[in-house]
């Protein structure tokens, strides 16, 4: 019989073994923390300015979340696989120094806008806005400076049998070339169950675009350990949005039915990804916003399935947002190197980023990302897993 993850859990708990260190094991005598405990803090680095860097230790149901209060970023998930053998299946570094130099956003919390503008440029009522370009000559992931490199606000909570950190950042009007000042709350939380839950909201004093998300790069096998190519991937997505050379989305909202982007059945990711559509050869692969059959939805919705089928892990997303991009880690290159000593080639990891379209500010079609004052930018998604 295969045991789920719970039930590994709850019987490694009752067999009463010793909690192992941090990084490997298995989930034993409830993993220590699994039940709720307070965050742990720890310092882990200063910037060149001497401004001090945190890490934050959650664990909760059997997962273990590690949170670097620069930029909001995920440094390391922890999740148990069949036999209940933990490892760290989110790509990343050991060191601040490596975070600060790095370009890839790993496990980054993105604004104040997720993804690709076209030129770094909008305009909002009858006003254009030059953003700072980063990425060729468009705007990616918040410019330059991003919330990626700001160093949050952090307070930690325990609610009943949950445990959690609400992270703060305040962007003053014309950050990045963006209007209003933007006033981000973000939580991570994690309940009994082992679920990791990401709260956004935000408000502004002036009309402004938002489009919060979380950049981690998943490998359900562990991080270090080879390609994603045999992950199964499913997705509740029946169109995509088609890009340009410079990965901006067309406008168009085309049908993935007979492409290699139908993931409306699960599939392997390394099947069709070389098969050489005009998109894959483009991008290099996938690096494209999936639109979601639901749509807008006051409520999270099981939106996409990963499983990694050696380990037995499964990673379940549901969101309220309208779309996803899927980034099967294209330009990976084997010059980084991750807390396993291992370096990253290209597919090593892949991205499920939870979204509003790209370029959305300049594509009326798609659905809006302003904000007004007055108004509270808010989006959830929950990260469910099991083995």
């Amino acid at each position: 019989m295969e045991l789920n993850r719970r039930t590994v859990i709850a019987g490694a708990a009752a067999a009463g073994m010793a909690a192992t260190t941090l990084g490997s094991g298995t989930a034993q005598a409830a993993d220590r923390n699994s039940g709720g405990g307070r965050p742990v803090k720890e310092l882990f680095g200063k910037l060149a300015d001497g401004t001090k860097v945190y890490r934050w230790s959650l664990a909760n149901g059997g997962t273990r979340l590690k949170v670097l209060s620069y930029g909001g970023i995920i440094q390391s998930l922890e999740i148990p696989d069949r036999h209940g053998r933990y490892t760290n299946v989110s790509l990343g570094y050991d060191s601040l120094e490596a975070y600060v130099k790095g370009t890839t956003f790993f496990g980054a919390t993105i604004g104040r806008y997720g993804n690709r503008i076209a030129k770094g440029r909008f305009t909002l009522d009858g006003k254009t806005y030059q953003l700072s370009v980063n990425d060729g000559e468009n705007s990616l992931h918040g410019g330059a400076q991003g919330f990626n490199t700001k160093v949050w606000d952090v307070e930690p909570f325990t609610s009943g049998s949950e445990v959690g950190l609400h992270l703060y950042y305040t962007s003053v009007d014309g950050e990045m070339g963006y209007p209003g000042t933007l006033r981000t709350k973000v939580t991570f939380t994690l309940d009994r169950h082992g679920d990791w839950r990401i709260d956004y909201e935000a408000t502004t004093d002036k009309p402004t675009v938002v489009n919060l998300t979380n950049h981690t790069y998943y490998n359900l096998a562990g991080e270090g350990s080879g390609s994603i190519y045999d992950h199964e991937l499913w997705l509740a997505a029946g169109r995509y949005t088609p890009t340009d050379s410079g990965l901006i989305p067309t406008g168009e909202l085309a049908r993935v039915k007979g492409t290699p982007f139908d993931f409306t059945r699960a599939k392997p990711i390394g099947r069709d990804i070389r098969v050489g559509h005009p998109q894959l050869v483009t991008a290099k692969g996938f690096d494209h916003n999936f639109v979601l059959d639901k749509g807008v939805t006051a409520a999270p919705v099981h939106v996409a399935t990963l499983r990694d089928p050696e380990s037995g892990r499964t990673l379940k997303i549901s969101t309220d947002q309208p779309g996803v991009q899927f980034y099967s880690g294209n330009f990976l290159d084997g010059t980084l190197t991750g807390p396993s000593g291992h370096t990253y080639r290209q597919s090593d990891g892949l991205c499920l980023e939870t979204q509003h379209f790209p370029d959305s500010p300049n594509q009326p079609s798609f659905p809006s990302t302003v904000l007004r004052p007055g108004q509270t930018y808010r989006s959830t998604t929950i990260h469910s897993f099991d083995a």
